[in-house]
């Protein structure tokens, strides 16, 4: 009897399933890290938008000069407690890789010196309100690049 045939028709059967499995594999993983990216995107946009409303917040506490700075300072930390950026900051600890974790942090805390501001009675107007003001506005926009560049995107 011939093996030859035999032999090339199994090692086809074997060379064929393996590159099916190969290519399932491939198309498991890429649709896993699809999912990631796109669990991690709508995480920064919720994380971003709790920012903005935390932020928003603290600015309305720190305008109205005809308001008792003790009322600002309760408005600015409470702030803090409805914006839900707490929450959201610790899930990106756990998904995020360390450039954004970081990011988000320093961020994070920019906001929490601004918001300290109000609570020592400063208005929007105020010069330390100003810098923690800056300061907050530079390291949110480093948070973003470093989330765009996480996703793929175009950091301009």
């Amino acid at each position: 009897m011939d093996w030859g045939p035999l032999l090339s028709t199994s090692l086809g059967a074997v060379i064929g399933i393996a590159s099916t499995l190969a290519t399932d594999h491939l198309r498991t993983r890429r649709g896993r890290q699809d999912d990631d990216r796109a669990a991690r995107q709508q995480l920064y946009g919720d994380y971003l938008a709790a920012l903005a409303r935390t932020r928003n917040q603290v600015r309305m506490a720190a305008r109205p000069a005809d308001v008792p700075a003790a009322e600002r300072a309760r408005r600015a930390a409470e702030a803090f407690h409805e914006g839900n950026a707490y929450e959201l900051r610790y899930q990106i600890a756990v998904v995020a890789p360390r450039a954004v974790v970081e990011a988000s942090t320093a961020a994070f805390r920019a906001l929490r010196d601004l918001r300290d501001r109000v609570e020592e009675g400063a208005l929007h107007t105020s010069e330390d309100y100003a810098r923690a003001r800056d300061r907050w506005e530079l390291l949110l926009t480093e948070l973003r690049m470093a989330m765009r560049r996480d996703l793929g995107r175009q950091v301009f």
